[in-house]
């Protein structure tokens, strides 16, 4: 699993809007805790450039540039603009999280 600090940093972000806030802490969680616990266990590269290519949503891009800098084989995600990329990103395969778990429960 990879990461980079700008997807880290988005993520930090959503998580601190305030519509999460009694789910967390309702689970004695906090972004800080949740982001910091990710960084532990991914693995966080530095993309050298960010390609354009989600025109509706730049944001995106990062996720492709994490993907090629870590060498990645696989992107899983339930966004539409990176799902509506026709499963694949220069020979790097984009599924959903459903696809993801039927992938893991049939190894």
């Amino acid at each position: 699993m990879c990461s980079s600090t700008v997807l880290l940093a988005e993520l930090l972000d959503v998580l601190s809007r305030e519509k999460f806030a009694a789910r967390l802490a309702q689970a004695d969680l906090t972004p800080l805790n949740i982001v910091g616990e990710l960084r532990r266990m991914t693995r966080i590269v530095a993309p050298d450039n960010v390609p354009r290519v989600i025109e509706n949503d730049p944001d995106d891009d990062h996720v492709i540039a994490c993907a090629v800098a870590a060498q990645a084989d696989l992107i899983v995600s339930g966004d539409k603009h990176l799902l509506s990329l026709g499963g694949q990103y220069k020979g790097i395969r984009i599924i959903s999280p459903t696809e993801a778990l039927k992938f893991i429960k049939a190894k």
